[in-house]
């Protein structure tokens, strides 16, 4: 690319940042693409979008599929927007096999009237992360947040094990879980005790609403010392329309408890320094695969390893400490014991 066509690339994607700043929904839509693409000006837009973030309010939304999270998210927009926020959606869903784009879409997420209601809604695949959010999707958050978005939902393809990762990028975690059977398993086997703020029963006109609610109390009065939060059960029922504006009040319950004695920053401190490690360890991974390691060495090593010359472990620990080239110091703390 010459150098012309460099800066003609730089001044468009300033124009973008700027429009983006002042609330503009195509020009933040743009960045937010070009950014889930990985563009190579990506770095450039997060480093100029950054300084404006972290004002939002960030809220989180989990639960297993079929729980009616998009329909709860529907009616919060509602409600945020009637008190004149600005919102903003992100909503991660499972991605296509062949093209690894969203296979949900926006189709039947938001059926309030943007000409009515502020909210910015935006569907992202969740590709191979495993963490049930999208790879870029806390990128994607921070953008809304520096273009004027003052609560920013997030909700994610549905729950499981891996997929705690919600709690590492926002504020207020909300864990929708139904009537249906194994739902208890669930809430004690992906440890949603642990990340859950506020828990909602949803659909509860249907049998078994109650017993759900009293299984979650109950579980909660037995962690009930060693909390500083105790999450809060709502039932609701969209279908009914009930509980919904209870759930809305709850909500800013816990933004109020984060406000006192410091809990949101320690919170988003916290965060921070969990972001940081991961994307250390990304960062050297990609540094080591794409710059380092070549294939006739992996291959060399993959034939030591069948021959059970050497373990998997100690291989890789041997490519690691050739790498570092720190002599005797990091080859005695890759050597085997």
């Amino acid at each position: 690319m010459s150098q012309k066509n460099r800066r003609k690339i730089m001044v468009d994607i300033d124009t973008l940042i700027e429009k983006s700043l002042q609330g503009e929904k195509l020009a933040t839509a743009r960045l937010i693409s070009m950014v889930e693409r990985g563009d190579q000006q990506t770095p450039y837009i997060l480093e100029k979008m950054y300084p404006h973030s972290g004002n939002a309010y960030y809220i989180g939304m989990t639960g297993p599929p079929g729980a009616g999270k998009s329909t709860i998210v529907n009616k919060l927009v509602k409600l945020f927007c009637k008190s004149s926020y600005r919102v903003g959606v992100i909503a991660v869903d499972p991605s296509s096999p062949f093209s690894g784009g969203a296979l949900l879409g926006d189709r039947i997420r938001m059926n309030a009237k943007s000409q009515t209601y502020d909210y910015f809604f935006r569907s992202m695949s969740a590709g191979r992360a495993m963490g049930g959010l999208s790879r870029t999707t806390k990128e994607a958050s921070r953008i809304l947040d520096a273009s004027g978005r003052q609560i920013v939902i997030i909700e994610t393809v549905g729950v499981g094990q891996s997929e705690l990762d919600v709690a590492k990028a926002t504020d207020t975690v909300l864990v929708i879980l139904t009537p249906e059977s194994g739902d208890h398993i669930q809430i004690m086997k992906a440890g949603l005790l642990e990340i859950a703020d506020i828990f909602v029963v949803n659909k509860s006109d249907r049998p078994g609403a109650e017993n759900i609610a009293h299984s979650v109390r109950g579980m909660l009065d037995r962690r009930h010392a060693r909390l500083q939060w105790r999450p809060h059960v709502f039932m609701t029922s969209t279908l009914m329309n009930k509980g919904i504006n209870e759930l809305h009040e709850g909500i800013w319950t816990h933004h109020r408890y984060l406000q006192q004695n410091g809990n949101l920053e320690k919170r988003r401190k916290f965060q921070i320094k969990e972001e940081l490690q991961q994307r250390i360890e990304t960062e050297l991974s990609d540094i080591l695969w794409q710059h380092i390691i070549d294939d006739e060495k992996i291959e060399q090593l993959v034939a030591e390893v069948w021959l059970h010359k050497i373990s998997p472990l100690n291989a890789a620990r041997k490519i690691v400490a050739e790498w570092l080239g720190k002599g005797k110091i990091i080859q005695k703390t890759f050597s085997t014991k």
